[in-house]
């Protein structure tokens, strides 16, 4: 019996951002020839695969009435499927692509995933890959919660139709975006393609990008949702103490966590490498303990992209429980909601 981990790709967006087009140029790819894709999208599906799952919304909400507890019960049951398959020598499968609905909200399938003992034993999530239209993106960002937190939870944004988009939005489109998610890669696609291997580059670090991008249009109403998201990039100078911050860390998510839609970083512990944290609302994937610091610069950097919660409030926080232990880490704000609250 296989116990090899199978890689999964979350594939998001708004309704007609270009998901499918994307992913069936994808599944022309070598790397891509045993890939098993899970769609949850209506209507038809252009996807000419040979394996190809469909499945419609089954979730469950666990007790304690938390909106991001909601367990996909009929994810589970194909990825189980899956995984049965092929050990039995019926499938030959080396990663799955999930592609949801364009109102979905991916929170649940992530945490479906991290949550359940025998996917996690047998899946990780790699990337969640965000499409955003280029040429409709501010519609759907201005009048969309769900459009947001697509943004929030994403490693990748693809900005498609770059093509046809004016370049003026676009620059709008990747300011806003790193507004949002300042942890996020931004790539661009026109005609419905850009290569694999761009998207899924390894990547060693979870750093917001430095670059200066263009500013939102300030003037514009950019509507209520958009207004409740915000973003805060800490850094630390000195190594930080594991367990100390794993208790804050443990009690903010617990406070918070249905609104703290994504927490990304790269944790300085004094080890030879870094422990890279990511998460999603109030699940953390087990951290992951990197061998060296490669060509990174030695220094903890943590990302939290949240709803109604102020960035200050957290570094408040944080402070305050630095006090408390007589942790030693000296904390530098690198970003704080850089474009204003919004």
């Amino acid at each position: 019996m296989s116990e090899r981990v199978l890689p999964v790709t979350i594939v998001t967006g708004f309704l007609g951002s270009g998901k499918t087009t994307l992913l069936g140029y994808w599944l022309g790819h070598p790397d891509f020839q045993h890939t098993a894709v899970i769609v949850n999208e209506f209507g038809k599906v252009g996807l000419d695969h040979r394996v190809l799952r469909r499945i419609e919304e089954n979730t469950i909400l666990l007790g304690g009435g938390c909106a991001c507890c909601n367990v996909r019960a009929d994810l589970v049951k194909e990825l189980a499927n899956l995984i049965n398959a092929r050990d039995r020598g019926e499938l030959e499968v080396d990663r799955v692509v999930i592609e949801t609905s364009g109102l979905a909200d991916p929170a649940p399938i992530l945490f479906s995933i991290m949550t359940d003992s025998m996917i996690r034993h047998h899946y990780r999530v790699d990337y969640v890959v965000t499409c955003l239209d280029g040429v409709n993106g501010l519609l759907h960002l201005d009048g969309s919660a769900e459009s947001i937190k697509q943004i929030a939870v994403a490693d990748r944004v693809i900005l498609t139709k770059t093509d046809i988009a004016d370049p003026k939005v676009l620059a709008r489109l990747e300011g806003r975006i790193q507004a949002i998610n300042p942890a996020a890669t931004v790539l661009r696609a026109a005609c419905g393609q850009i290569e694999p291997e761009e998207v899924f580059a390894k990547e060693t670090a979870a750093r917001p990008e430095r670059r200066k991008l263009p500013l939102p249009d300030q003037g514009h109403d950019h509507g209520s949702h958009t207004t409740q998201v915000h973003s805060i990039s800490i850094g630390f100078t000195e190594p930080l103490n594991w367990a100390a911050f794993g208790l804050w860390l443990s009690a903010l998510l617990y406070a918070h966590g249905e609104n703290i839609f994504r927490v990304k970083g790269l944790i300085d512990t004094g080890a030879e490498g870094p422990v890279m944290l990511n998460g999603v609302q109030h699940i953390i994937h087990p951290p992951q303990h990197l061998d060296s610091w490669g060509e990174e610069e030695r220094r903890s950097e943590i990302v939290f992209i949240m709803r109604d919660i102020e960035p200050r409030r957290v570094l408040e926080s944080l402070r305050a429980f630095q006090s408390i232990i007589g942790a030693t880490a000296r904390i530098e704000e690198l970003n704080l909601d850089p474009y204003g609250s919004r």
